[in-house]
């Protein structure tokens, strides 16, 4: 995906002076940090658009060179979008400086846990499980806790002391420059990683690190009205995180599997009914398939090709709404391929009669049918 435009990031004029920009980018940081939208990877990768932007704008030479060559500008490596915002500086805390607080996406200062990644797995979903819901058992290969020092990763989970660092508070201070000038704030020690305590000895099954490869089964709970392609996450199911750290998620991707008669359509099902052609022109009752079972259904005589009947409540049901769409049954006539002597004298002799023959007034009254059909 392209970049867009740094002016229409922060929604200023090319000719905008130093405190415009300012002014501009301190808004669009408010709006969009993460802290005012929890669980909103949009927002935060709009948060970050915008703190990328105001990194180009503010500064002179920056600035001068964007306007020349846009973002062919000869980005250095560092920070995010390739721009450094000086000393590994986080934009989310910097974000917390600017405007008070101790939010940042880790929490407190202090709490600054490292995360587990997210796991994906795909479930296989037939069609009746998805009209029902269905709870699956699935049996998943990730990290996990170690066994033998529960997730601190020191020697039989007891082999800690106090960090010299930061004296057990788990922050340290550190002065910045920033765009308001020197601040002052805390961050997580570099150490202990906020933790108070650093390890004297390492568990040797894990090596200081915390987690182990490993099985979980884990119940999942699939609501009924899910379709394919959509993800369902269950929070802390994913990856053990580094020395107690917080997990990362389990994303459940939904696959339907195809049907061998029925087709989905949202939350309709659509069923082709191939006719014979004396039950169409007789009548009579047939067995169609249903997501439930199979149910009969009965046909008028003179049924015509393209045919639609409709079963309101035979459908599948919406996610978290009540209802189910519709069974369609799309009709159309069988004609034979070849006919043997017999039949072909009967056909021979029913072409004789005047209700086998089209005409005008037919051709018509069929008409005004295709045309009330898909109206």
């Amino acid at each position: 995906m392209s970049k867009r435009d740094y002016y229409e990031v922060l929604e200023v004029s090319k000719d905008a002076n130093g405190d415009d920009i300012k002014k501009a980018y301190r808004k669009k940081a408010v709006q969009y940090h993460p802290d005012r939208n929890p669980d909103n990877e949009e927002a935060e990768e709009m948060f970050k658009e915008v703190a990328e932007a105001y990194e180009v704008l503010s500064d002179e030479n920056k600035r001068a060179r964007y306007d020349r060559y846009g973002h062919q500008m000869g980005n250095a490596g560092g920070g995010f979008g390739g721009f450094d915002f000086g000393g590994g500086v986080d934009p989310f805390d910097l974000f917390s400086q600017f405007f008070g607080g101790g939010g940042s996406r880790g929490g407190s200062s202090q709490g600054r846990s490292s995360r587990g990644s997210d796991l994906r797995v795909r479930v296989k979903l037939s069609l009746s499980e998805i009209l029902n819901g269905v709870e699956k058992q699935l049996k998943v290969k990730k990290y996990i806790k170690c066994t033998h020092c529960g997730g601190n990763g020191a020697k039989d989970g007891r082999s800690f002391d106090t960090c010299h660092t930061c004296n057990g508070a788990g922050v340290v201070n550190q002065v910045m420059n920033t765009i308001f000038g020197r601040m002052q704030s805390q961050v997580a020690c570099p150490d202990c990683h906020g933790q108070g305590k650093r390890i004297i000895d390492k568990c040797p099954y894990c090596n200081g690190e915390g987690v182990e490869m490993g099985e979980e089964v884990i119940s999942v709970k699939i609501p009924a009205g899910v379709a394919d392609g959509m993800q369902l996450s269950m929070s802390g199911k994913g990856n053990a995180a580094r020395r107690g750290g917080i997990d990362g998620d389990l994303l459940i991707l939904v696959q339907e599997e195809e049907h061998p008669e029925l087709i989905r359509d949202e939350n309709n099902l659509i069923y082709h009914l191939l006719l014979d052609f004396p039950t169409a022109v007789l009548g009579g009752e047939v067995e169609i398939p249903t997501v439930e079972g199979s149910m009969k259904i009965k046909i008028s005589s003179g049924t015509q090709p393209n045919s639609l009947q409709r079963f309101p409540g035979k459908g599948l049901p919406s996610l978290n709404r009540h209802g189910r769409g519709e069974l369609i049954v799309s009709i159309s006539i069988y004609v034979p391929e070849s006919l043997n002597t017999e039949e072909k004298r009967i056909m021979e002799k029913l072409k004789q009669h005047e209700n086998f023959r089209t005409n005008c007034s037919i051709i018509e009254k069929f008409k005004r049918k295709l045309k009330h059909m898909f109206e």
